[in-house]
């Protein structure tokens, strides 16, 4: 067990003593609603849009929300929650708590440093940070910061390319390749539509590929030197649909575990365990792909059913703590973090991607020791009923 005098809830007894001590108050919002609005109101039209648009009407982002709010915790007293846990063990690694921060692509288009800023974050509180392939920086630059790392693959068209990223991501530390089911061609983002927006094109989010010698051997000058033909080929040979036969020749090039993004049926979770996979997401993008979809926390119980040996990840709708406990106590073994990390990032770069992670583990924390639990094993689907 945990040192019971160091627990994540802790972290907001250092701001009561600072406010009455020095009178001080937290430089970042404290509530999530806060934070957002500070966020939302800081970056420009065309990022804003980007962050906080989904596919369509939007329905699919509403879905995730209403999911996780149809669901209650049902706090149980006279348990023994003085010392507590959080800690667990997942793809290999030994976490201080089930949370991590999500793959997200062209976080400079919120700050300056992006990806490297949030990776700082992420390791500062110990939780693993997922590197994308549509950042802006090189994973090597990313891996810079330390910590927990895994590498979510878009898989590209040029099996020589893939090849080169997961070798790129093993030599610089990554400890899993998370592979994006779900965005072989981008969903239709009213948003980004109506500003003509997409940072790709304006040579955003292209860092991985932009840094692979494979990817640079295939163009006639540097793409630092004709930053839009660099630009065309990556628009040309970037997201492969991919297939289930193709698994076997990703498993065959690696042996970090892999991981299925984007799973929200019991049937390919099932397929998934059977092709020998590590874990999935239960994810549907956080809403930004397929309107109407079904809300990713209801199709949690089923794909955790299904899944067996293989870890078993969610994000989609996470806005705060009671957040992360409901997926935990529905069957997920460790939870993704998305756009609320890229709120502090916007504010604060780095501190603010550490503000967020203290904020919702604080709060991680202190709901499961008021709801009874004392470590992530007592969190259950008993704990919970529906609204």
């Amino acid at each position: 067990m945990s040192d019971p005098q160091s627990h994540f809830g802790d972290w907001q007894y250092g701001i009561y003593l600072r406010g009455m001590g020095m009178g001080e108050r937290p430089e970042l919002p404290v509530a999530w609603d806060a934070l957002e609005r500070a966020a939302h109101e800081k970056l420009d039209e065309a990022p804003r849009g980007y962050v906080w648009g989904g596919a369509g009407t939007g329905d699919t982002m509403r879905a995730n929300l209403d999911a996780l709010r149809a669901w209650r915790i049902v706090p149980r007293h006279l348990r023994a929650v003085e010392s507590r846990d959080l800690s667990v063990e997942v793809l290999g690694a030994k976490l201080p708590a089930p949370v991590a921060l999500a793959p997200i692509g062209v976080q400079t288009i919120v700050h300056p440093e992006g990806e490297l800023a949030s990776a700082r974050g992420a390791a500062a509180v110990g939780v693993p940070y997922i590197a994308s392939t549509a950042a802006t920086h090189p994973m090597e630059a990313i891996a810079q910061a330390g910590g927990t790392r895994w590498y979510q693959l878009y898989w590209p068209k040029d099996d020589a390319i893939c090849e080169s990223l997961v070798r790129r991501a093993e030599e610089a530390g990554y400890g899993a390749i998370v592979v994006t089911l779900d965005t072989f061609f981008l969903g239709w983002r009213p948003t980004d539509l109506a500003r003509g927006y997409l940072p790709f094109l304006r040579a955003e989010g292209v860092g991985q590929f932009f840094s692979d010698p494979v990817f640079r051997s295939q163009l006639e000058h540097p793409p630092e030197e004709d930053v839009q033909a660099g630009v065309g080929h990556w628009v040309s040979v970037v997201n492969r649909v991919v297939q289930w036969g193709d698994l076997e020749w990703l498993r065959g090039i690696t042996d970090l575990p892999i991981v299925l993004k984007g799973v929200l049926h019991r049937d390919d979770a099932r397929r998934a365990r059977e092709a020998g996979i590590d874990g999935v997401v239960v994810s549907n993008h956080g809403g930004r792909q397929v309107d109407g979809a079904i809300g990713a926390l209801d199709a949690l119980p089923a794909v955790a059913e299904e899944a067996g040996p293989m870890a078993v990840l969610f994000d989609s709708g996470i806005r705060c703590g009671a957040d992360v406990v409901k997926a935990l106590c529905l069957g997920a073994d460790t939870v993704l973090l998305g756009r609320p990390f890229l709120w502090g990032l916007a504010l604060a770069g780095a501190d603010g991607v550490e503000h967020v992670l203290r904020m919702l583990l604080a709060e991680v924390d202190l709901t499961m020791a008021l709801s009874g639990a004392a470590t992530v094993a007592d969190l259950r689907p008993e704990l919970l009923t529906r609204a």
